[in-house]
């Protein structure tokens, strides 16, 4: 069991105090050197490349690859059973984890010698599942020796070993409800983006009449410390500092630092080889250096840069907008003029802002003009002044913000208000997301000739119109004119991932409001689709 910590280890062979401590105790087996050459032979000798430059070449196992295969096969029993039951291996993207969970997959399929072996590749859905299946089909038909013992099935993702009546197959999305699995091995890719724990529930224990069975995830770090994922991996640190706390398991996490993101050393070469065993051989230095100035530019991807490149658990919601790069894109709006213009609304709750924001691309230069609208209940301004200590009576006064009669949304007023403002503008144009009482206002636009779409404000929906939108900001194009309350729902405005990697505004994380920023985001979804 290992983690990496302060530096790259040399040798495959990491022998901590704790794993001197365990094979004293006779807690864990000293490896069989000969059963851990056996399965590097089989990477090294048997398998072949079957993608870019090195197609058709046999591996060279890295470091961290005989770390993991040489701890899982090379542990043996007294009666020469595994040592292993379950495996936790934690990486950042971009180190060879598909190709390592391909090979082990093949490996227990014509090693093992398992009579009537049953392997399950597993992942959030049957598609990424796919992913490991689609590089062990390759590796079969890139191998002289493979492809004459097993038989590739694509219309099944299934490979078959007829000498022992042996399979792999990929399970479908709906395994969780499948019941007489008699698992030899279970390979679990990416187990952070499970949905919830069901299928590993499900699948847990489909091995128990198996001699030796091996339920292995491999996976980049996640964010929900609610999640099967996040439990694994805290069982596997428990199992790495104490082998005897559960000497069938086998944890292995490569990782820089928590604590880097605070003190700045995710910026330097030495932290990044600490979480990247294979950096300089499936990534280059050059490349890695710069994601890391991308990450710079913008929280977000910096988040991103923290979990995928340096494997470090990050928080689900971050701030979204670099205070100073959103201050430079201030200055004054050019004239519409002809150009098009398109809207997004984000209606209130029957007591808050309802906020309609127009953009205006200007294609001589790539960038955006961007012109909000905010409408609240005029009895309720006060109120929304105390409560989010903001100068909502000011911004009135202003003009900034338009007031509907009395202390709930007149949408008779919202109406008439963004019927003028389309008709004024020339707005192509106006997403708003259905739900409540948007098809109701989309329906009376529409009556008075407003193109309107439904639009949705989750991940997959807001994803791209937000990362456009940072890019914009970032680059100095996205003119907004200080207008002070989509100033302020810009300072307010956290994200959240989804487990596809989606960002999108979230108001549940954010500290006050983020209304304009939504519309903005649903605006530019419409010009991108235009």
């Amino acid at each position: 069991m290992a983690r990496s910590k302060n530096s790259q280890p040399t040798n495959w062979q990491i022998s901590s105090p704790a794993i001197k401590a365990a094979e004293k105790a006779g807690i864990i087996p000293k490896i069989d050197d000969g059963r851990a050459a056996q399965v590097f032979d089989f990477f090294e000798s048997i398998l072949r490349h079957s993608k870019g430059q090195t197609a058709g070449k046999a591996f060279t196992l890295m470091p961290w690859q005989k770390t993991v295969l040489g701890n899982l096969f090379g542990r043996v029993k007294s009666d020469k059973t595994r040592q292993y039951r379950v495996g936790y291996i934690e990486l950042p993207k971009k180190q060879g984890k598909s190709t390592t969970l391909a090979g082990i997959a093949l490996y227990g399929l014509v090693a093992d010698n398992e009579p009537g072996g049953e392997i399950y590749g597993a992942a959030c859905d049957r598609e990424q599942a796919g992913i490991i299946y689609r590089e062990a089909a390759a590796m079969v038909r890139a191998s002289p020796a493979l492809s004459k013992r097993l038989e590739v099935i694509d219309s099944r993702k299934t490979i078959i070993d007829r000498t022992t009546n042996s399979f792999y197959r990929v399970l479908s999305a709906d395994a969780f409800r499948a019941e007489g699995l008699n698992i030899h091995m279970l390979l679990f890719d990416e187990l952070h983006a499970q949905r919830d724990r069901r299928l590993w529930d499900a699948l847990r224990y489909g091995g128990a009449a198996r001699r030796q069975p091996l339920i292995l995830s491999i996976t980049t770090a996640g964010f929900d410390r609610k999640s099967i994922c996040w439990e694994q991996h805290a069982y596997a640190e428990k199992c790495i500092a104490d082998p005897a706390f559960d000497p069938t398991f086998f944890g292995c996490i490569y990782a820089a630092p928590p604590d880097c993101a605070t003190d700045g050393t995710w910026k330097t070469p030495k932290v990044w080889k600490i979480a990247n065993p294979s950096l300089g051989q499936t990534i280059t230095e050059d490349s890695f250096a710069a994601d890391a100035r991308e990450a710079e530019q913008s929280p977000t991807k910096l988040n991103s840069f923290l979990r995928y490149r340096l494997n470090v658990w990050t928080t689900q919601d971050t701030r979204f907008f670099k205070p100073d790069a959103w201050a430079a894109c201030g200055g004054s709006l050019r004239e519409f003029g002809d150009r098009p213009v398109y809207a997004g609304l984000d209606l209130a709750s029957t007591y808050d802002l309802t906020a309609l924001v127009l953009v205006c691309p200007d294609p001589s230069d790539n960038s955006l003009d961007i012109l909000p609208f905010f409408w609240i209940p005029e009895s309720n301004a006060a109120e929304r002044a105390q409560r989010d200590k903001v100068d909502y009576l000011g911004w009135i006064r202003d003009g900034h913000i338009r007031v509907t009669d009395g202390n709930v949304t007149d949408y008779t007023v919202l109406h008439r208000d963004i019927s003028q403002i389309c008709d004024q503008y020339r707005v192509r144009k106006l997403a708003v997301d259905l739900k409540f009482n948007g098809q109701m206002l989309a329906n009376m636009l529409q009556g008075d000739g407003v193109e309107v779409v439904g639009y949705p404000q989750g991940g997959r929906a807001m994803s791209a119109p937000l990362r456009s939108l940072d890019a914009l900001v970032l680059a100095g194009k996205a003119r907004h004119a200080g207008h002070p309350v989509l100033s302020w729902n810009a300072s307010n405005c956290a994200v959240a991932e989804d487990r596809h990697g989606n960002v999108y505004p979230s108001k549940a994380n954010s500290t006050e409001r983020i209304d304009g920023i939504v519309a903005l985001c649903e605006g530019i979804a419409c010009w991108m689709g235009a």
